[in-house]
Formats: C-alpha cells, sequence, structure tokens
C-alpha cells in the first residue's frame, strides 16, 4: 500500500502497523508546514508525478533499453521509457535523453565512464567556487579516477574567470570541459565555454541540475545548442520527485552515454521513477509552468533585496537563477551557526562555503538560500523579500531572546498563509 500525504485511509492503516514510522512522518509533514524552506535544492514536488512513485510499474525489472530489454514483459515500460524520451527530446530541443539513472551523481558519473578513459584530463569548477562535488573532488570517484584540473571565480567579482578557463585549457588539453555547478548564483557564458571546448577539441559538459527548471521555463538561457551533454534532477527548480539523473546529448554520444549509465554505473532503471518523471515533462510543457518559472526567478531576485536591505553581503552581489549565496561572518561565527540559528525561528537554509572561504566545509563562511519551495507554496516577491528582512534581522539578534521570538512569530505568521503546493500551480487539483 502506498503511502500519499493527505489519504487519510492509508495513513490511518499505517499508524496501526507501523505507530513509530507513521509518528515520524507526521512530524515531518509538520515541521515542513511550519518552516520556511530555502534550501535552494529543495522543493515541493508534483503532486501529478508523485502519484506514480511507487505504483505497479515498480514492479517489473526493465534491465536494458527499451526494445533491448533482458527480461520479457516491457512493452508498457517500454512505451513510458519512450514517452518520457520524447518529451524531454521537445522540452528542451535535445538529440538523445537518456533517463535511467537513479539520481544526478549517478548519470554524472555515466557521463565520466561513457565519454573517458581513466586518466583523462578535466577541467571543471573547484567546489568552494561553485562546483558540485561530481565534478571531480578529491574524495569523490571522478576525482579519483581522472586527472582533474579546476578554475575558479574572479576575486574581483566572484564570477567565473573566463580567462583563466581559457588559459588552463590551452596549458593542460582537458579532454573534457564542465561547467554549471550546486552554489553559483549567476549566468554561464555557455557560447564562450564552446569557443574554448572547440579550440582544444574537448567535449562540453554542463551540470544544470539547479538550474534546469529555469531554463525548462524559458526564463534563463538554455545549454543545450552549445554541449555536447547535459545531465540535471529532476527536484530542485524543475520541481519533480527526488531521485533520477537525466541525460541530454548530442546524436553523436548518445551509444557512449547509454552504455554509460548501463551497464557502466548501474543495473535495471526503476519504472515507476521514470513514469513519474514523463508525467512530470508534459507538465513542464504547460503555460502555468512557465508562468511558475519566472515567479522562482522574481521570488529569488527579492529574496536577495530584503537580505542586501538589511546590510548582508551577497556572493556575487545578487543573483540570476534561483539561489543566492550569503556571507555571515560579519555577524556570526560562521554558516553552521547562521543555519542553527535561522533554524531556532523557523528558517530553514544550510551553511555554505563561499569563494575565498577561510572556514572548513564543517563550518564554512555563508548560507545558500533559494526561493523554489517557497515559490510552489505561493509566496510572491512581496513575501519574499519580507524574508530576506528576517534572515538579517536574525542574524543581527543572536544573544536576544526577545527579537528571535518576535521573528519566530512572524515565520509562524507567513507560513500559516501558505498550503505546501499551492493551487495557483497544482495542475491536478486534489
Amino acid at each position: 500500500m502506498a503511502v500519499e500525504l493527505g489519504t487519510k485511509e492509508r495513513i490511518d492503516f499505517l499508524k496501526k502497523f507501523d505507530p513509530e514510522i507513521a509518528e515520524l512522518l507526521e512530524c515531518e509533514a509538520e515541521k515542513q508546514k511550519r518552516t520556511i524552506g530555502l534550501i535552494a535544492s529543495e522543493n515541493v514536488a508534483s503532486p501529478l508525478s508523485t502519484c506514480l512513485e511507487g505504483s505497479i510499474f515498480t514492479n517489473k525489472n526493465t534491465e536494458g533499453y527499451p526494445g533491448k530489454r533482458y527480461v520479457g514483459g516491457t512493452e508498457n515500460e517500454d512505451k513510458v521509457e519512450l514517452l518520457a524520451i520524447e518529451r524531454l527530446k521537445k522540452l528542451f530541443g535535445c538529440d538523445h535523453a537518456n533517463v535511467q539513472s537513479g539520481n544526478a551523481t549517478i548519470a554524472n558519473s555515466a557521463v565520466f565512464m561513457g565519454l573517458l578513459k581513466p586518466g583523462d584530463t578535466v577541467l571543471s569548477m573547484a567546489l568552494n567556487d561553485g562546483g558540485h562535488l561530481s565534478h571531480g573532488a578529491k574524495f569523490h570517484f571522478s576525482g579519483k579516477f581522472y586527472n582533474i584540473v579546476q578554475y575558479g571565480v574572479s576575486q574581483e567579482n566572484e564570477q567565473i574567470d573566463m580567462d583563466e578557463v581559457r588559459n588552463l585549457a590551452r596549458k593542460y588539453h582537458p579532454k573534457m570541459i564542465v561547467c554549471g555547478g550546486s552554489a553559483y548564483p549567476r549566468l554561464i557564458d555557455y557560447v564562450e565555454f564552446r569557443k574554448i571546448a572547440d579550440e582544444i577539441g574537448a567535449y562540453l559538459w554542463v551540470d544544470a541540475a539547479h538550474i534546469i527548471g529555469l531554463i525548462a521555463g524559458k526564463v534563463i538561457p538554455s545549454p543545450v545548442p552549445y554541449a555536447d551533454v547535459v545531465t540535471f534532477s529532476t527536484q530542485k527548480t524543475l520541481r519533480g520527485p527526488r531521485g533520477c539523473g537525466v541525460i541530454l546529448c548530442k546524436e553523436e554520444w548518445k551509444d557512449k552515454i547509454d552504455r554509460g549509465v548501463f551497464p557502466g554505473m548501474q543495473g535495471g532503471p526503476k519504472a515507476d521513477m521514470i513514469a513519474a518523471r514523463a508525467v512530470l515533462f508534459k507538465e513542464c510543457m504547460t503555460p502555468q509552468y512557465m508562468e511558475y518559472q519566472k515567479q522562482v526567478l522574481k521570488n529569488s531576485q527579492a529574496l536577495a533585496e530584503g537580505c542586501m536591505e538589511e546590510g548582508l553581503k551577497l556572493v556575487t552581489n545578487g543573483t540570476d537563477n534561483h539561489l543566492s549565496l550569503v556571507k555571515v561572518t560579519d555577524l556570526v561565527a560562521s554558516g553552521r551557526e547562521a543555519e542553527l540559528l535561522l533554524e531556532s525561528v523557523g528558517i530553514v537554509t544550510n551553511k555554505n562555503v563561499i569563494p575565498f572561504d577561510m572556514l572548513n566545509s564543517n563550518l564554512t563562511s555563508g548560507i545558500r538560500i533559494g526561493s523554489p519551495l517557497m515559490t510552489t507554496r505561493g509566496a510572491k516577491e512581496e513575501e519574499m523579500k519580507r524574508i530576506g528582512h528576517l534572515i538579517g534581522i536574525t542574524l543581527k539578534s543572536k544573544g536576544d531572546p526577545g527579537k528571535l521570538e518576535w521573528v519566530k512569530k512572524e515565520v509562524g505568521e507567513i507560513v500559516e498563509k501558505y498550503p505546501m503546493f499551492s493551487d495557483e500551480w497544482n495542475l491536478g487539483g486534489e
């Protein structure tokens, strides 16, 4: 029996069979409802897509690809996967798509596996400057098996230093150049990255995990015309369920990419996961979804403005996408302390390293904040700017219980107005 929040009969059954888990489920539902969620990698998953998670499709083994399975009886699963692929191709204008990876980091690893040989040189963005661990961090598979050279951001404006990228590419002649990351608040110059890759004969891979929803909504430029490969996850701005890594690529690389996923990195995919994403991709093509993404961007910029009006320093002094990085060490000791202080008043963020950070990754000098989740709940610019002010007030009120209690009350009044998924964006209704 699948469990859905809000389905009384199923919750009642769960309470009788497994009261411990039922209690934790209810606690989590209450916590999410009563807090302002600003973690940039989180969102509230579309009810339309989540209804397929754990559906009867999960019973089938689907090892292999449509028409080339290693088990029988997959005719419906083949149709589902082909439908998901065709919708992706229409949505992003790509040549080929793979939807089998269990998550985006597996998809990223499959790109390494499919296009490179161990020891090949890769040029990617440093983790502390906004990159992702799967782009060559020393503790990750990619950093252990490949020769990783990393570029960063300029000290002058904290944005990608394209001169450094070009110089490193010419010096090391990487087989692949990677751009995109998990904590970079500005647009990326895909045209210039493509020129540099062409100059040295390298693959260009764009990790669009964070910004893919904005791309699908036509709010920011797409990397698809310029990149050999684009990868992304289906939560975050895309607003789908957590899990599933998607790889888009040019026609000439499709066989290598598919082999990188299976059998390179994993066995059979989850058919229910793919079915849920097929629904999500159709949802992404609606006018309502495009309006949602416009609101994500407006809300992100309003949130950043509210923070700056409180005197907080933002990395790059603003944002072009759904997230901002806030330097907090002028007010508190670390990003970790800021995270805990904000959570104590009901504002959920995450500590995050910032460029040229003097603190380690367990402490950090910053926090990362984003707008997708509160946009899904129905917040607009005025409310998001107010939340930015509350972040600043909280950080300036360490040691002032009365002021912190006031902020907590303000947070309570804000979240009370919003359901977990606004009717404005819910195509499926109740």
